[in-house]
């Protein structure tokens, strides 16, 4: 059985480890803070300016003046601080930030991302991204395996403009998890349910597998 946008947040959150400085981009990313491990200490960061992000709010309990990068609302936990963008800028580009997770419309399997702009569509631009994926040395991708017409997005090319080049590290989807090596995708393991004939038939790129892939403990 395919993950939801919850059950993708879910795994990638046992990638968040004790100590780890994280920043989320918007999206599916968005929602892995509500599923790290209560028995360790993490710190949220939003390139906007927040550090110590905590879950979202319940309905009802929102403050309309504490965001994220996306704009919505955000609880945050205690100790937290908040600065301007070029201090939090400051500590993306000087690599302050353990881990960065983002999601995609399309990944190369050499690792580039395409995560910005659909060519004919209107945006508001880049964003903190093309910093994110320039400086970070740790960046697990969130998306869908296929778009909506059943394509893949995990290309062996890809063809919106670039955010960024030879990047990503791993990704989590819906039907896995993959590791970018040696220009190739690495099945590591599959959703629930879902076989290794399911998911190289939705990977245009290089698909390498070797032996038994477990199913995701999630």
């Amino acid at each position: 059985m395919a993950l939801d946008k919850n059950g993708i947040a879910k795994r990638i959150a046992k990638e968040v480890k004790n100590g780890y400085y994280v920043n989320l981009g918007i999206g599916i990313p968005t929602l892995v803070a509500n599923f790290v491990r209560e028995d360790i200490e993490v710190e949220f960061q939003s390139e906007n300016g927040v550090l110590g992000m905590g879950p979202f709010p319940f309905e009802g309990e929102e403050d309309a003046d504490i965001i994220n990068a996306g704009k919505q609302t955000i609880t945050t936990l205690p100790g937290a601080s908040f600065f301007d963008s070029a201090t939090s800028f400051s500590m993306i580009r000087g690599k302050h930030v353990d881990l960065t997770i983002l999601g995609a419309m399309e990944v190369a399997e050499n690792g580039d991302i395409a995560n910005w702009k659909i060519p004919g569509k209107m945006v508001k631009g880049m964003g903190g991204a093309m910093d994110l994926v320039a400086s970070a040395e740790n960046i697990i991708v969130a998306m869908m395996h296929t778009n909506k017409r059943g394509e893949s997005k995990l290309l062996k090319k890809c063809s919106l403009p670039l955010t960024g080049v030879g990047c990503v590290t791993k990704i989590v989807t819906n039907l896995a998890v993959l590791e970018i090596k040696d220009n190739t995708f690495h099945l590591v393991e599959r959703a629930p349910g879902v076989s290794v004939e399911e998911i190289q038939a939705a990977t245009e790129g290089t698909l390498v597998v070797n032996g038994d892939v477990p199913e995701m403990d999630i």
